[in-house]
């Protein structure tokens, strides 16, 4: 599960497996947290564990950046703001879609992201996306319909639909980093705090409304070994660790590689869920995940390839 977009610079690629290794590791953690997420939490916890695991790791990163944070002019505040109250729906719409579906299918059609921004962008800038871009989308489209009719063709569960608005609220905040003029000399490390700052707020905001669930401290202090365990996995790894992996990594390979080695996501949730998580897809969803794999890895690649002929 994603924690947040950072945004990459142009740099030449270096194909050292050393700077590969740690950014599959977080793809690999990506992919495990929608096991653990869904092991920790139920529909009326939501809010509180959302609040918590980004209360762990706030502190750290406000230290860790606090002369950046100060240099932080009032309109990038506001931006990284606006940015942080798009997180939270994206976090709350991924976590309510994984309580109600599989960890399987919540990190395959989330991956749908990778189809929904090129076409976004398409749409905003008034160009007609390459033919091979848009045989890729119909491939992925086809393949999330065949995974959620592992049981036959029925209607997709409500876990399902929320894993797919999520994917759309994904490109919304992609889209907006790149937009929202303010924030683009602001470094990635304030971005991040800010950004994650706005979400606990409005987590903590939706804690104290009635039938929201049940408070953070009280669904911390109901937690056992394991639960804290899947937290501070969530907390630690899936944001801090992934982090400061990327902040690490756009410095030392391409873009384009980056994003290919975060794009196996989906496949490491899938071989988690169905290894870990004892999840089984049947014939329609096996063949279904592998064509939303396929279709979104020939997709960003085809994306990657019209970007570098537009940059050419």
């Amino acid at each position: 599960m994603s924690s947040i977009a950072v945004p990459v610079p142009a740099l030449a690629p270096r194909r050292a497996w050393l700077t590969d290794l740690p950014v599959l590791l977080v793809a690999g953690v990506w992919g495990a947290s929608y096991l653990a997420a869904k092991d920790i939490t139920t529909p009326g916890t939501v809010v509180a564990v959302l609040a918590l695991r980004f209360a762990i790791v706030l502190p750290v990163l406000a230290a860790a950046g606090q002369r950046r944070l100060r240099g932080l002019s009032a309109a990038q505040w506001r931006g990284a703001g606006t940015l942080g109250v798009v997180l939270s729906g994206i976090f709350l719409l991924e976590t309510y879609g994984i309580v109600h579906t599989s960890a399987t299918n919540a990190g395959l059609i989330i991956s749908l992201t990778m189809i929904f921004t090129p076409l976004a962008e398409a749409v905003m800038t008034r160009t007609v996306p390459r033919r091979g871009f848009l045989a890729a989308a119909g491939l992925s489209v086809l393949g999330v319909v065949l995974l959620t009719q592992g049981g036959g063709f029925t209607a997709p569960s409500a876990g399902d639909l929320l894993m797919l608005l999520a994917a759309l609220a994904r490109t919304v905040h992609v889209l907006a980093m790149s937009r929202i003029r303010a924030i683009r000399g602001a470094d990635s490390l304030s971005l991040t705090t800010v950004q994650l700052g706005s979400a606990v707020a409005v987590f903590a905001v939706l804690a104290a409304v009635p039938g929201t669930g049940a408070a953070p401290w009280a669904v911390a202090a109901g937690f056992g070994v394991r639960a804290w365990a899947g937290l501070l996995f969530l907390s630690v790894f899936c944001t801090l660790f992934a982090f400061l992996v990327q902040m690490w990594a756009v410095r030392r390979t391409s873009p384009s590689r980056l994003s290919l080695l975060l794009g196996t996501e989906p496949l490491w949730a899938a071989a988690v869920g169905i290894a870990i998580g004892g999840e089984h897809l049947g014939a329609l969803g096996l063949c279904g995940g592998l064509l939303v794999l396929a279709g979104t890895t020939w997709g960003r690649r085809s994306a990657d390839r019209a970007a570098a002929a537009v940059s050419s």
